[in-house]
């Protein structure tokens, strides 16, 4: 239940922690963060493509049967959703495609919201183990929604002082 947070937790703690020993790309939180959401989305996105029960992760079976009957071509929306999610991975690491990367994700996320819901409320299970509740699903989308807002929202630029110049 917890797995997808984690794949992007463990990547941000590696970023950040890079970033500790002196590679600048990961000199923030915010860098690092934006950097774990785009190994989930990659990771996220290879179950789009991949059959059922192959890996730990849920295929893409698991995935079209959580898409609402709503929802045309459920396998074609799979399949869509899947590319979407590696393309805003890509730009997600990119500093100059980051902040369209971050909106269109996030729109993303709120087009995904109903299969979550759909899922969650017919008990869709993954990959043969037990649905994941809404009460989980609702929050964890947010997070998802969050993190793609704050990639894209403006940096301050840097002050900078000459050397030995006393803070005001």
């Amino acid at each position: 239940m917890f797995g997808t947070l984690m794949l992007i937790a463990v990547p941000t703690a590696l970023f950040r922690l890079l970033g500790a020993f002196g590679v600048g790309r990961f000199a923030t939180w915010r860098v690092s963060v934006v950097h774990g959401l785009a190994v989930m989305l990659v990771l996220t996105a290879t179950a789009h493509f991949l059959p059922s029960a192959v890996g730990p992760i849920p295929g893409r079976h698991d995935l079209v049967a959580m898409v609402p009957p709503f929802v045309p071509f459920p396998g074609l929306a799979v399949y869509a959703t899947g590319v979407l999610e590696i393309l805003g991975a890509a730009g997600l690491v990119r500093q100059v495609t980051r902040w369209s990367a971050g909106i269109g994700l996030a729109g993303l996320f709120v087009l995904m919201l109903p299969a979550n819901i759909y899922a969650a409320v017919e008990q869709i299970p993954f990959n043969g183990e037990a649905a994941t509740p809404l009460w989980f699903r609702i929050p964890e989308q947010m997070v998802f929604i969050g993190i793609a807002l704050w990639a894209c929202t403006p940096v301050p630029a840097a002050t900078t002082r000459p050397a030995g110049a006393s803070p005001a």
